[in-house]
């Protein structure tokens, strides 16, 4: 993710605030019509006709009926709202006026769901959805799959758009949320039996040749005390398919699930972006070079490179450092945690240091070549832009990615190769013009590694799902579908590992996944317990989906970003000062309070500043990841590979 990418995203960004969902519900408040039926039954008072086509819709018979059992801020009961009179007061005192996307991440749950199940200016569907999202906010899940479930019932084609101008389809998205709620509580005896919406041409950016396949599923009752799915044993399936036979290979078992293997034994992705930029340093004025100074920099000159092996934690009371801990160094404190792979976006620069990673602290790398990506690679001019249309920016790029596979090839810490950072956004490059080229080139290059090195799979490092059908027509040769993906606290959601499963059918590796460590209406302890709750939604979605599991089976791990806050990310134009730990908001997006700090991503932070590039401060998401998520005796009890 680069500064220079969100600040000429921004002039984009639009009101919609994506899909920005509560991470921990608030005391919930009393509903004044909560409706007759905790499942609403809704053959009972319409007809469905054509499910599963792009036919499919839903006509209500008895409005008056479905009203009285849906209840209040669920379609179509308009009148209990009206009457509840908690609803009353606050629309008297004249808390419920605005603009309602300002109630999006209300610090009340109930001022927004009051004020969004009374908005008559947004579509139905859009405005059933952020009310659901308000009900569970405020811990009312039974209440809330009512409301998500509204919207796939009836308004499951409602789409609106992203910051970055792709389309965001709500019914799906609620559809999802639907079944993460049951999953997540099992307390409400329900089930959902099906479900699907189906979206054809939905890749290639442009909504009006859509074609909508619904299928709402079915809720149904189930057994308050079920027991939770069991993951299977894959020594007993057979293996139907297998790319690459070095060192490094994919296999895919019979029932379709995909895993990484490594020496011939499974291996999962727990993966962090590394890149330690110093406070007061940045790409901007030619200080540092994000992706190759970490790797060099001893700037206390003891001849030890400085993040990697010179930290320390930092001991605070109230607020205040009052201790320098012992240095242990980043590779440690990342060994500890639990990392099992680095993520390098562009070649590396020190061999040394890297085989010390992988000899003394059992971490591996993904090592990546950008491919033109902000131009790196390329060699244009940046307010130009990439054209891979161009012969001579070709050449560069092979040339760039020749040179990486030659130098690293044999390093025995490679997992394997990564091409792009979500280049299909098109971030000075004109991919998103002439997408065709683009993955055509990108095959090109996928193809030229596997000449050079047939040991490590290729993956493409997409922006979500954007042209994944050209992907998939285009990139034979690539073998893991890599995505940057922020959807939100419950990960990317079952619509995405069945979306790239029918699209594509290749293994899935979450690229990236992150969280700010920041709220503009929260403490930074709150802000730093809601970036662990966000968090652990997004690896136990990636969990669920991995081989065995009772997901898709599509996923072989991910890449969390990142470990230690930027400082030179962001700021008020026309100046980025890196020596200020800014809290502005570079777009709109899914997460705790609606906006992405970009520096703030770290799970590590730099303290105040003071004692950078050496002070770490490890926030609450570290010890989740290192005491549970990625801690070995518990990843043993959950049946995962070693």
């Amino acid at each position: 993710m680069n500064k220079k990418h969100f600040w000429a995203l921004l002039k984009f960004v639009c009101a919609l605030l994506a899909t920005n969902l509560p991470l921990c519900a608030e005391e919930a408040f009393h509903l004044n019509d909560p409706g007759l039926e905790t499942i609403v039954d809704y053959s009972k008072y319409g007809e469905f006709s054509n499910i599963g086509t792009s036919n499919y819709q839903y006509f209500i018979r008895d409005r008056e009926g479905l009203a009285r059992a849906t209840g209040e801020g669920v379609y179509p009961n308009v009148t209990g709202l009206l009457k509840d009179p908690a609803f009353q007061k606050m629309e008297y005192e004249k808390k419920l006026e605005g603009n309602v996307w300002d109630f999006v991440g209300a610090d009340s749950p109930q001022i927004g769901f009051y004020k969004w199940a009374s908005n008559h200016d947004e579509p139905g569907g859009l405005k059933q959805f952020y009310a659901a999202m308000q009900l569970e906010n405020a811990g009312l899940y039974a209440q809330a799959i009512k409301a998500y479930y509204s919207v796939v019932v009836h308004f499951p084609k409602v789409y609106a758009n992203t910051s970055w101008k792709t389309p965001w389809y709500v019914g799906p998205t609620a559809l999802d949320h639907v079944a993460y709620l049951i999953r997540k509580h099992p307390e409400l005896g329900m089930q959902l039996r099906g479900g699907r919406i189906r979206i054809r041409n939905r890749f290639d950016d442009d909504p009006r040749n859509d074609i909508f396949e619904i299928d709402p599923g079915k809720i149904v009752p189930a057994p308050v005390d079920r027991a939770q799915p069991r993951r299977l044993n894959l020594k007993f399936i057979s293996i139907d398919r297998q790319l690459g036979h070095g060192a490094v290979s994919l296999v895919q078992y019979a029932n379709g699930h995909w895993q990484l293997m490594v020496n011939n034994a499974p291996y999962v992705v727990r993966g962090i972006t590394y890149s330690v930029t110093p406070v007061g340093k940045t790409p901007d004025d030619g200080s540092w070079v994000v992706h190759r100074d970490w790797m060099l920099s001893d700037l206390n000159k003891n001849g030890k490179i400085d993040g990697p092996y010179d930290s320390w934690v930092g001991q605070y009371k109230q607020g205040e450092l009052v201790g320098q801990g012992p240095v242990v160094g980043d590779f440690q404190l990342l060994k500890d945690m639990g990392v099992n792979t680095l993520r390098l976006y562009h070649h590396g620069y020190n061999k040394k240091l890297l085989q010390d990673l992988y000899h003394t602290y059992g971490i591996r790398v993904i090592m990546g070549d950008f491919l033109g990506a902000y131009t790196i690679g390329s060699e244009a001019d940046w307010n130009t832009g990439t054209d891979y249309r161009n012969p001579d920016q070709q050449k560069k790029m092979l040339e760039s990615v020749r040179q990486m596979v030659e130098e690293y090839k044999d390093e025995p810490y490679i997992l394997f190769w990564v091409l792009g950072n979500e280049n299909n956004y098109g971030n000075a490059n004109n991919s998103r013009e002439v997408p065709d080229v683009y993955y055509a080139f990108l095959n090109k290059a996928a193809k030229l590694i596997k000449s050079l090195d047939h040991n490590h799979p290729v993956a493409l490092s997409n922006g979500d799902l954007l042209f994944i059908d050209k992907a998939a027509k285009l990139c034979p040769d690539v073998d893991i579908f890599g995505a940057n993906s922020y959807r939100g606290y419950h990960g990317v959601g079952d619509s995405f590992w069945r979306d790239v499963k029918d699209e594509w059918g290749k293994p899935i590796l979450i690229s990236e996944f992150g969280c700010p460590a920041y709220h503009r209406h929260k403490s930074q302890e709150e802000a730093e317990k809601l970036q662990a709750d966000y968090l652990r939604g997004n690896w136990e979605d990636i969990e669920r989906n991995l081989a065995g599991g009772p997901g898709e089976g599509n996923a072989i791990g991910g890449v969390l970003f990142e470990w230690l806050d930027e400082w030179w990310k962001a700021g008020s134009p026309p100046t980025f000062d890196p020596s200020v730990h800014d809290t502005v908001g570079q777009f709109a997006g899914p997460f705790p309070d609606g906006w992405s700090y970009e520096e703030w991503y770290g799970i590590v932070s730099q303290g105040q500043g003071k004692n950078s590039p050496f002070e770490r401060q490890l926030r609450q998401a570290y010890f989740l990841f290192k005491d549970e998520l990625w801690n070995p005796k518990e990843w043993k009890k959950r049946g995962l590979p070693q």
